[in-house]
């Protein structure tokens, strides 16, 4: 957490403060590069809240900063969150000003969550942001993330996986992502290993032998034809000798790629080798991917790192963690381009009977909107309420609200978003109140 957590918390502390209050969070503006925003990491931050805990090794280096008294230090020993929290489903597409998180609770408490709750909402739905993207670009070919060794340190890679997972990815890379969440695993073999062998086709063969199973190879480390020509011989011998095939793909990493991946494709079924795929990598990104999907490249699966685990066109989301009602009454910040709307609030989208989203709805949290409520409860009293969808569930569910987007949204072009989010006339009109109060 910032320091500003603790230093306002103590404060809160000695005023006697602690009637509920209302933070939510939400996105001012999209980047120019996104349509939609996706909302990821609720299964974190709902871990985070619930294990929150200060121990006495923290507590005694806040102790020597010599910036806390002792019975706020003495209340830190068994600080717990005790509120609730109202949240979109992880894998909905959101737009700018909509709550993806609403948090209510005793303001301390409240408070102490706000940077560790930016920090896993922001990063996760960066990712997956980008990552439907490219799920959009590569129109049904499978996508496997690359990013871990450009994410900015281990948990980001690790969390981007799962993030790429949500939106629609296929695999990872990141061994410890699917240990830990379950997302399928894919790799090949680095050009490295090729080159500690005196021939390509030594590498390829020991490569094979070690494989438990049918295996990708990497062509393009020397001669990319040359090398796609040694891997057809050693499908003719081992089906020659009634041996499975040991080749499931090959992976093409550097240089024109749609030309190379025509001329594999080419090469592969005048072989009779037509059920070897073609795997893409090398500074892939959506639009990359869109190209070579426009180009009628033959691909059956694009590899994507670091623009994907730094989300390099867009690395930042103006989110931010807002107090909207303090003890009953609504609180709004009127900030040149920083302005809130106030009070609790709810999000409803319509659809129209085709099943495709034609406008959102910001209201307050009591308001009976038109369409469906996005935001649910999912902790009461510092626990959560029930078990949260599992990853191919929010997956399945990333899929579907996507694809009920206007078709409009699955643009990759630059520009402001078509989609309609209109405010309530309760909001505005609390709204006018709190400006005329202050």
């Amino acid at each position: 957490m910032d320091l500003y957590q603790l230093t306002m918390a103590q404060a809160y502390l000695e005023l006697d403060m602690h009637a509920p209050a209302v933070f939510e969070l939400f996105v001012r503006k999209l980047p120019k590069t996104r349509l939609f925003l996706v909302a990821a990491g609720l299964e974190q931050i709902v871990d985070f809240i619930e294990s929150l805990r200060f121990t006495s090794e923290e507590i005694e280096f806040l102790s020597s900063l010599g910036l806390f008294r002792t019975p706020f230090l003495r209340y830190l020993e068994s600080a717990r969150f005790t509120g609730s929290v109202h949240a979109m489903a992880e894998g909905t597409p959101f737009f700018a000003d909509e709550p993806i998180l609403r948090v209510t609770g005793p303001i301390l408490e409240a408070q102490l969550l706000e940077s560790r709750v930016l920090n896993i909402g922001h990063f996760q739905s960066l990712i997956a942001s980008k990552a439907a993207r490219c799920v959009l670009a590569a129109n049904g070919r499978q996508l496997v993330d690359f990013g871990l060794r450009r994410a900015h340190e281990a948990d980001a890679g690790v969390l981007a996986a799962r993030a790429a997972f949500i939106a629609g990815f296929d695999a990872t890379a990141t061994v410890e992502s699917g240990r830990r969440f379950g997302i399928p695993l894919s790799g090949t073999v680095a050009h490295s290993f090729i080159e500690a062998h005196d021939s390509e086709d030594t590498a390829f063969r020991n490569f094979l032998k070690s494989s438990c199973g049918a295996t990708t190879l990497l062509v393009d480390t020397y001669d990319t034809e040359r090398a796609i020509r040694r891997v057809i011989d050693i499908e003719h011998e081992l089906a020659s000798q009634g041996a499975p095939s040991s080749v499931r793909a090959i992976r093409i990493d550097s240089g024109d790629l749609a030309a190379q991946a025509r001329m594999a494709r080419g090469m592969f079924d005048a072989a009779r080798c037509e059920h070897i795929k073609i795997v893409l990598s090398g500074g892939l990104d959506e639009r990359s991917i869109e190209g070579l999907v426009a180009a009628g490249a033959p691909v059956d699966v694009f590899g994507v790192g670091t623009a994907l685990d730094t989300s390099s066109d867009a690395p930042a989301l103006d989110m931010a963690y807002k107090l909207q009602e303090y003890a009953g009454k609504p609180r709004r910040k009127k900030s040149v381009g920083k302005a809130t709307w106030p009070g609790a609030k709810q999000v409803f989208r319509q659809y129209d009977d085709s099943g495709k989203a034609v406008l959102d709805r910001i209201c307050l949290a009591d308001e009976h909107g038109e369409g469906q409520p996005l935001l649910s409860q999912v902790l009461r009293e510092g626990r959560r309420i029930g078990p949260l969808p599992s990853l191919p569930e929010i997956q399945r569910h990333c899929r579907r609200e996507v694809e009920a987007l206007p078709p409009a949204l699955h643009r990759l072009e630059e520009g402001a978003s078509t989609f309609s989010v209109l405010i309530s006339d309760a909001v505005r009109t609390l709204a006018t109140a709190v400006d005329a109060a202050n």
